[in-house]
């Protein structure tokens, strides 16, 4: 009797570290295709890595590359005028060609070299994501510190706007420079979600570029953390254009935070339905209050004064006045009252989303909305 038994207790027990044996299986599985999944914008194993997100994302620092001059020199044969696209708050930029085919971007300035700038490059190196330009090295040699990025072919969206870049009328569509703000926003979104998060401190138009399939990536983010007390540093007038996508709490008190960037990016969003650079459209006043200044174009009706006209019949009454009224929240002289970078996300997603659907039907024939030729024609 005692051994049948000790046989029943036996193979309950049994049993029971069976069961036990598959639930731990099933949950290391489960964890385990958790850990490996990766969202399609960062490229990161960690599940909370989404845009929206209020979490923040911790920052895995990995060794950024460290380029030997004579490679950067060769890529850009010898730091030629020729090679010279462009001069930024860093330094001088080139166009160049690695060894292994690669196309980058290299910004170079004369400074005595660091370790801080080493661990920064390590720090914005480390920052992976699908609207973010990212940072791929170093180089620190011959009193010159070098930073190399990945090259994005289309350029900037403010050459595109206003500065004789040559794109089809079709890439200027409402639909499409929806698309090129909801990139940026996701970009921004993205940094401010980082743990330490990261305040971009120099969001405008000229730092959002576009590779070959118009899809937008922050340029410089981070940048402004190397420049110190030299970071206004540059010609004048370019000082001046930057300083109108400054916050009034930045421009005042050099207050920087994530509704700075979102002052920045409501700056960017006037520029991108404009066509125009903003120092152009508020006659260089840093002061105007753009809130007062938009809603006084409204309650005139007359703000198709502010949109571009190669815009044409590409949007919906909708769709614009949402943009708009997204666009002043943006601009809100209280940083308070400005919504967060994962909220501009959020509506941006949903009003091109909108958008798509709804001139999408009007292309199949059917009128259910208004076209933006027909925009505020009514008189108050």
């Amino acid at each position: 009797m005692s051994r049948t038994l000790a046989a029943i207790v036996g193979g309950a027990a049994g049993a029971v570290a069976l069961v036990v044996i598959v639930v731990v299986i099933l949950w290391f599985c489960i964890f385990h295709k958790r850990s490996i999944s990766r969202t399609s914008e960062t490229g990161s194993s960690d599940p909370s890595v989404q845009v929206g997100k209020t979490a923040g994302v911790e920052l895995t620092l990995r060794d950024a590359r460290h380029f030997q001059i004579e490679e950067l020199s060769s890529a850009t044969k010898g730091f030629s005028g020729k090679s010279l696209i462009g001069q930024g708050k860093f330094g001088e930029v080139y166009k160049g060609l690695l060894h292994d085919g690669m196309l980058v971007a290299i910004k170079r300035r004369s400074a005595v070299p660091s370790q801080e700038f080493i661990d920064e490059v390590r720090y914005l190196s480390s920052i992976q994501h699908r609207n973010i330009v990212t940072l791929l090295g170093y180089c620190q040699e011959n009193d010159q510190q070098i930073l190399v990025y990945e090259y994005i072919p289309n350029g900037s969206v403010s050459i595109h706007l206003y500065g004789g870049g040559h794109v089809t009328q079709e890439k200027l569509e409402f639909k499409h420079r929806l698309s090129i703000a909801l990139g940026a926003a996701k970009g921004l979104a993205h940094l401010h979600s980082l743990s330490p998060r990261l305040i971009h401190k120099d969001f405008k138009t000229a730092n959002v570029l576009v590779d070959e399939n118009f899809i937008a990536k922050v340029a410089d983010a981070g940048l402004r953390n190397f420049l110190g007390r030299f970071e206004v540093a540059g010609p004048s007038s370019q000082v001046d254009a930057d300083e109108i996508f400054l916050a009034p709490e930045v421009r005042e008190f050099r207050r920087f935070s994530e509704k700075s960037d979102a002052y920045s990016f409501g700056i960017f969003l006037l520029e991108l339905v404009s066509g125009r650079e903003a120092m152009d459209l508020l006659s260089s006043d840093l002061n105007v209050n753009i809130v007062e200044w938009v809603e006084n174009y409204q309650d005139s009706g007359n703000i198709s004064a502010i949109i571009d006209q190669r815009l044409g019949n590409s949007f919906t009454t909708e769709g614009m006045e949402e943009f708009m009224q997204l666009t002043i929240r943006c601009v809100d002289p209280s940083s308070e009252r400005r919504p967060t970078m994962s909220y501009v996300v959020m509506e941006l997603d949903r009003i091109l989303e909108k958008e798509m659907s709804l001139t999408t039907i009007m292309g199949e024939g059917t009128p259910v909305v208004t076209l933006g030729s027909q925009l505020f024609r009514a008189t108050k």
